[in-house]
């Protein structure tokens, strides 16, 4: 089993361009398996993972509901915002400036085979990276995703995820408020749930910027104890 994930940081990019690139990697490992199993190959499958921030942009999962976005394109385009139908799993979520954004790109049976286990350690990097900030966070029953306050009138969002997933190769992954900009979340009804606000880290912190490149080191260093993964970086522009 190959548990070397290739990480780079795209830096800011554009939506469009990154999900192109991220099939191009998804297919390129699901072919290595394919012609192994054809073939009777035991050739290594890589492993990735994505960093980048995107300019304003909302996506729908397979599964959403496009009433779920709030305004029209006439709207979207005065906020300098897009919008792109996706093949991950989830509701509509929001990208921006400020926003981490989190694409691994694994071969699981490099790691484990079980979706579920994936997601569950996937939060519970960002919980144990905000846990170093003070922040105490945790998972909401049925809900994907990492938040605060559960179960109380002020429970709010912090992360929200959506993954999509093919031979046990994912993509697509997890977006982390650090921060962001709030007021474009107002445009949507985060991830198809009514009634439930969305917050930042600096926010939280009360903090005009909280320092995002050191919050990529704490979550890569979180997944790769989680993931038992050896690391290594790269950057791209």
């Amino acid at each position: 089993m190959n548990k070397k994930v290739h990480v780079q940081d795209l830096g800011l990019k554009d939506y469009k361009e990154t999900w192109d690139y991220q099939e191009q990697l998804f297919q390129e490992t699901l072919d290595l398996k394919i012609r192994n199993r054809r073939e009777e190959l035991s050739l290594e499958t890589p492993n990735h993972f994505l960093f980048v921030e995107h300019p304003h942009v909302y996506t729908l999962g397979k599964s959403g509901d496009i009433s779920n976005l709030l305004v029209d394109e006439n709207v979207l385009a005065a906020k300098g915002a897009t919008f792109y139908k996706i093949n991950r799993g989830g509701d509509i979520t929001y990208h921006g400036p400020g926003q981490i954004v989190g694409y691994p790109i694994l071969d699981l049976d490099n790691f484990f085979t079980d979706i579920h286990k994936y997601l569950r350690f996937l939060e519970e990097m960002v919980i144990m990276t905000l846990a170093e900030y003070g922040i105490k966070s945790e998972r909401s029953p049925g809900e994907t995703g990492v938040w605060l306050d559960v179960g109380t009138p002020f429970a709010r969002k912090i992360c929200a995820m959506g993954v999509r997933a093919s031979r046990w190769v994912t993509m697509h992954g997890f977006a982390l408020n650090v921060n962001a900009d709030l007021g474009y979340f107002d445009m949507m009804i985060p991830c198809g749930i009514k009634g439930k606000a969305v917050t930042s880290l600096n926010i939280e912190l009360g903090k005009k910027e909280v320092d995002v490149a050191v919050v990529k080191q704490k979550l890569l260093k979180h997944f790769q104890v989680l993931f038992e993964a050896k690391i290594n970086e790269k950057t791209e522009v």
